[in-house]
């Protein structure tokens, strides 16, 4: 097993958040479908030893002052009834700032979230603005004691994946990347074989926003100001309902970040970057 760095272990205390999404049923037959090939220009990383899925956590720290900010959506099929009686699992006020403030970014979502808001998930992955990758579609962790996380079983992680890939196309995502983030931030090195072959690269990162059920918009911005580097992967959620304060956090970081030197790129291009 691959042991967790102590940083990764305290990333995955975001996952404690997640565990409010609720828990997906997992006796529904996963879809047959794959994941679309990843087009010849789109960056991923080579796979590890014996064919390991690789794990990105941040670019390269001397190539400039670039940040990516990534989005979590999370969604579970069993809050449906919780989506239909007013709660918002969705964000437009996030994704309206992002595009007025011109701002690039990858959106980590999940199938539940794609099937419950279709109309939103075909409208980011068209948008060349946004790149929509793979978030799971259960959300169940794909490790145990993730934090509260129900998990799914090592047999089933591929489907799973699979399974989102199926839902992001359904919903009109015309070309979801080749980029997966683990449910949590939990992974070990079962996780990651279980999904070898597959061609997607495992995306972490490095700064925590610290976001997920924060009502101190002030404080969530000091963290992400304060955690910034040059090619840091910035982990933020697009759920109103779990993180009320990510729009007002965005438009506070993006212009102090912009007056630093920083420039907002996709997860894609920090991978590219890597790979040179």
């Amino acid at each position: 097993m691959i042991p967790l760095a102590p940083r990764l272990t305290a990333l995955c205390l975001l996952g404690a958040a997640l565990t409010a999404c609720g828990t997906a049923r997992q006796d529904q037959p996963a879809s047959p479908a794959s994941p679309p090939p990843s087009p010849s220009r789109t960056p991923v990383l080579a796979p590890g030893p014996g064919g390991l899925t690789p794990v990105f956590e941040h670019g390269p720290r001397t190539r400039g002052r670039t940040v990516a900010f990534t989005f979590d959506a999370d969604m579970t099929a069993d809050q449906g009834p919780r989506a239909a009686s007013g709660e918002h699992f969705d964000n437009p006020g996030l994704i309206r700032a992002l595009r007025e403030l011109k701002v690039p970014a990858t959106v980590f979502m999940t199938g539940s979230w794609a099937e419950q808001y279709p109309a939103e998930a075909r409208d980011l992955g068209r948008d060349p603005r946004f790149e929509v990758a793979n978030h799971s579609w259960s959300h169940y962790a794909f490790t145990a004691d993730c934090y509260g996380l129900p998990t799914v079983d090592s047999g089933r992680m591929r489907a799973d994946v699979e399974r989102a890939y199926a839902s992001l196309r359904a919903a009109g995502v015309p070309h979801p990347m080749p980029y997966f983030r683990f449910p949590g931030g939990c992974y070990d090195q079962r996780a990651l074989r279980a999904l070898s072959g597959l061609g997607v690269t495992a995306v972490q990162w490095d700064v925590v926003s610290g976001d997920a059920f924060a009502t101190d918009a002030d404080a969530v911005a000091r963290q992400v100001l304060d955690g910034v580097r040059p090619g840091s992967v910035v982990v933020l959620h697009c759920t109103r309902s779990a993180a009320p304060t990510t729009e007002q956090v965005v438009r506070t970081v993006v212009p102090e970040l912009r007056k630093r030197g920083y420039r907002f790129v996709k997860v894609s291009e920090l991978i590219g970057e890597t790979g040179r």
